[in-house]
């Protein structure tokens, strides 16, 4: 069994490797099909048939506002996905998958897992649960930059 990383540092370095790896492999998967890891994060996330504000897919997927549109351009282009004003707030856009969109997803979506369906073993089957654990620990903490109960100070120059 791989040994546990030591140090904040330690564990941020294996998580970036393993992140870009899995970007890569699955980035090959997706080449093959017509679709970027950014455009197929955004269908996945869409997939759950409640329509999202764009600015919650931008955050949900970390990506610059400017640049989630023009994704969301592309994905409308190739009628993968619409969007439609917001029935409770009409100030704000929220994209959904068309039905073609959800045919595609779902069908790149099988293609990715089984793909990937090689990587789970018996020994890390909770993996998944431990990072997504890991994530919601990180995403409810304390703000960005915040030591433990300290404050941050930037040093002026």
């Amino acid at each position: 069994m791989p040994e546990v990383p030591a140090t904040p540092v330690d564990l941020l370095r294996v998580l970036t490797r393993a992140e870009r790896l899995l970007a890569r492999r699955v980035g090959g998967v997706l080449a093959a099909e017509g679709l970027t890891v950014e455009a197929w994060r955004v269908l996945c996330l869409l997939a759950d048939g409640q329509g999202h504000p764009m600015s919650e897919i931008a955050a949900e997927e970390s990506l610059p506002p400017g640049t989630l549109t023009k994704l969301v351009d592309q994905l409308v282009d190739q009628n993968l996905v619409y969007r439609r004003i917001d029935p409770q707030d009409r100030r704000r856009i929220r994209a959904y998958l068309s039905a073609r969109g959800r045919r595609e997803q779902e069908r790149v979506d099988a293609l990715v897992r089984a793909d990937l369906a090689d990587l789970v073993t018996g020994d890390d089957a909770d993996l998944a649960g431990a990072l997504a654990a890991l994530a919601d620990r990180l995403g409810a903490g304390r703000p960005v930059g915040a030591a433990a109960g300290a404050r941050v100070r930037v040093a002026a120059r």
